[in-house]
């Protein structure tokens, strides 16, 4: 198992004060920073573009990056994030036309690759290209607004998921987004993902380093039972 990795998702920021809500919550223990980038096209709302991520490391955030392209078509926005400075991109299959050549533009650009899964599409479109895949991303909730609750089904497609990947004896991480919570997160590593996309249950509490504590402590608890 990969150790875990806590993502808080900048949706749920302060866009006032960004840069230091940054640098707050990486100080609290956070790993990576998730971006959610939606178009009001592929998904109802509309989010930030690359200028962020180029701002922030202008500001001099040095975090991995993570960004969910929640946007159609892909493409032209995998090479603004990468060359904007993002370490990890991932989009969703239903967007591209061309899966394996949206996947091979992101590790051409540097850059981790993903593939992203809503809750109602199935394992199987991973079938041709899982191999190329540095992580997965499966959503518990429909992507295009924060603060949703957990989808208690992805519990499974994250055990199924996670066969599926030791079967093929690969290294791909399982990263979840969508309802992640101090009260559900062991229950979700315990399933066998290991990064975690949590948005208002950090950004949303009074203490952040508190929070990600709580979280990590839970994790350790539900591996260790």
């Amino acid at each position: 198992m990969h150790a875990p990795l806590i993502a808080p998702s900048i949706l749920s920021a302060d866009f006032a004060r960004l840069g230091e809500e940054v640098e707050n919550v990486l100080l609290a223990g956070a790993d990576v920073i998730h971006f959610d980038v939606m178009d009001n096209h592929y998904v109802p709302n509309l989010s930030f573009g690359p200028m962020i991520c180029q701002a922030l490391r202008n500001h001099g955030i040095s975090a991995d990056i993570d960004v969910h392209l929640m946007v159609q078509p892909v493409d032209s926005m995998i090479e603004a994030f990468a060359k904007a400075g993002a370490s990890m991109i991932s989009f969703h299959p239903e967007a591209s036309l061309h899966l394996d050549r949206s996947i091979q533009l992101i590790k051409d650009a540097g850059c981790k690759a993903g593939l992203a899964l809503n809750p109602g599409t199935p394992l199987h479109v991973l079938d041709c290209v899982l191999d190329k895949l540095d992580y997965v991303l499966l959503m518990s909730v429909n992507p295009g607004f924060g603060g949703q609750s957990f989808i208690d089904s992805t519990l499974a497609k994250i055990q199924q998921l996670k066969q599926r990947i030791d079967q093929a004896g690969l290294n791909t991480r399982i990263e979840v987004d969508g309802g992640i919570k101090t009260d559900n997160i062991g229950d979700v590593r315990a399933a066998g993902a290991d990064m975690f996309v949590a948005g208002s249950a950090i950004f949303n509490s009074d203490d952040y380093a508190g929070t990600i504590s709580k979280m990590k402590n839970a994790m350790k608890q539900a591996t260790s039972d």
